[in-house]
């Protein structure tokens, strides 16, 4: 699984990238297939609070998911991205199971 990081209108620390980059691989357990991840912080409306962006562009076979969410700082953001990525994940090998 290949993970690429975007950081926009701000630079992203290594320690930032250290910890995304462990959240999305944990993706894997629930999804074995995953090609690509890719992951896009923001800051939207600097100097307001809930302004951190992240969005998960996640591929796999046949299908590109996306979620996206928005808090206080960015790592809640990734949290609250993979959590609900594993949720999408979950319900694709469901289906893909019942087929």
């Amino acid at each position: 699984m290949e993970i690429k990081i975007q950081s926009i209108h701000f630079d992203a620390t290594e320690k930032l990238e250290a910890f995304i980059e462990k959240k999305v691989a944990k993706l894997e357990k629930t999804f074995e297939d995953i090609k690509t991840v890719e992951v896009q912080c923001k800051v939207v409306k600097p100097a307001t609070a809930q302004n951190k962006e992240v969005s998960l562009n996640v591929s796999v076979p046949g299908s590109t998911l996306f979620v996206e969410k928005v808090s206080d700082t960015f790592e809640e953001s990734v949290d609250l991205c993979v959590d609900s990525m594993k949720v999408q994940l979950q319900k694709m090998k469901e289906k893909m199971r019942n087929r």
